[in-house]
Parts: structure tokens; sequence; C-alpha cells
């Protein structure tokens, strides 16, 4: 297995006695992606799953305020990262026999989230992408999906919560609590119910399940705060 990211710190602390390969990347240029790819080769010897993970939050402030190097990153990221590993991967795919590809979107990529325009177009794209690849690559044996997470107790929530409540002018405190009542099951989701939905559709029970955008939410009942 082999993980990328951006942040030396998370490079660090994948210890090579877990048998991972972790190899810093900024999937949002082109040209970093396609080194990436060629560790993969190199390292891994082929391909047979594609998870695509990285994603920034952007920022939170009504349509108008946002700048052009706010839309660009955000969506660089999140869409055009998705697409560059996607493009690199998909040959290692096939040459493997098939595999799979989980593209990583969000419950705001079908619902409206006030104050948060370039995540949400950035991952109604993610979307979009899945639904296409999964028509092209479903005869090579290749099943593709989206995994939609709604608030993922993680500390990136966290900072998301800290630009609500600045955004909005409210104590982080309410911003908490409105949030938990936006899903029926009243709770944050785990890491661990994202990896293991991943999990699922890779394996051989799941291999079936195709062009489909999974919402793992506790069910999103509303989109305001």
């Amino acid at each position: 297995m082999l993980v990328c990211d951006v942040d030396p710190e998370a490079i660090q602390s994948v210890q090579p006695s877990t048998g991972m390969f972790a190899v810093a990347a900024d999937v949002s240029k082109s040209e970093a992606v396609a080194k990436l790819f060629e560790e993969v080769g190199s390292r891994l010897g082929g391909l047979d799953i594609l998870v695509n993970n990285a994603g920034t939050s952007g920022p939170s402030k009504p349509v108008e305020a946002v700048s052009d190097d706010e839309w660009r990153a955000t969506l660089a990221v999140n869409l055009d990262g998705a697409f560059y590993c996607a493009r690199s991967a998909v040959p290692l795919i096939k040459a493997a026999g098939g595999g799979s590809v989980v593209n990583m979107s969000s419950t705001a990529g079908f619902l409206p989230f006030s104050l948060r325009s370039p995540y949400c177009t950035a991952k109604y794209g993610v979307i979009g992408l899945t639904d296409v690849m999964a028509m092209e690559l479903g005869q090579h044996n290749i099943n593709v999906n989206a995994i939609c997470p709604g608030a993922v107790d993680t500390p990136r929530l966290e900072r998301v919560q800290q630009m609500a409540s600045r955004s909005r002018g409210v104590p982080i405190e309410q911003i908490r609590q409105a949030e938990l009542k936006m899903y029926s099951m009243r709770r944050l989701v785990s890491v661990q119910e994202i990896a293991s939905m991943i999990l699922y559709l890779c394996s051989p029970h799941g291999r079936i399940i195709s062009g489909q955008s999974i919402a793992i939410d506790g069910q999103t009942i509303s989109t305001e705060y």
C-alpha cells in the first residue's frame, strides 16, 4: 500500500513496520501526480485499488466574497486531484485485470450548504466524475463509486466549525449543537465507518456495486445550522 500527503508530519507518521510506503505529493498539480504514480509503479509493481481521499474545506463565506484563489484552490485539490490520480491509476488497474476506484465526495455533493460554494461545487463534480468513470470502466472489471460522508469526527471538522462560527458571528458550541441536529441520528460519523465502506466496496462482496454515491451521514435532514 502507498499513501501520499502534502503534510511532512503525516508522511513521517507512517511507520515502515506497517508495510506501507508514504510519499509527499500535491495532488492538485498534474506533474506531481505523474511523479507519484511513477513511485506507485516502482514500489508496488502494479495497482488494483485507488482511493481518492485528498481534500480541502475551502472558505466559508458568501459567494460574492469568494476570491479567485480560494475558488481555484478548493476545486484544484478536491476535483482536479481526483481526476489527475484517476487518469494515472486507470491504466495500471486495467493492466492488473480490474479493481476498484473510490472517490471521496460529501453530502455537500448532492445537497446545498450555504457559504460553501467552492466546496459544494467540487464535491458535485466528484460525483459526476464518478458516474462517467463507472460507465467507462465497468467493461474492464473496474467498479467506481463515491462515498459521501456527513460530519466526520476529525480535526478538520473542528476547523470547519470554527470557520462557520466566525462567518456567522455565533459561538462555536452553538455551531456544534446545531450541526448535530442536521442529522437524524444526532451523532458524528467515525473515521472507521468510512474506512469500512471503502473496504467493502473494494472487497469481493462489494465489487458488483458501481456508479453509486453512498451517503454515510446518519441521514442529513437539514443543511442549515
